[in-house]
């Protein structure tokens, strides 16, 4: 179960992309947020992978 929040950042002459995803613990069960910032090219394999 992925959130896809995504949000473009521009930072000189680098284009780069925040990517959000939720989580579920296998510990507790609950919910987290996992954030990262990458390259626009990576963000369908950030989402994808569990």
């Amino acid at each position: 179960m992925a959130k896809k929040a995504v949000a473009s950042l521009q930072t000189g002459s680098k284009r780069l992309t925040k990517a959000i995803k939720m989580v579920k613990s296998p510990k507790t069960g609950a919910y987290m947020f996992v954030e990262s910032v990458m390259s626009p090219d990576l963000v369908n394999d950030f989402l994808d992978k569990k």
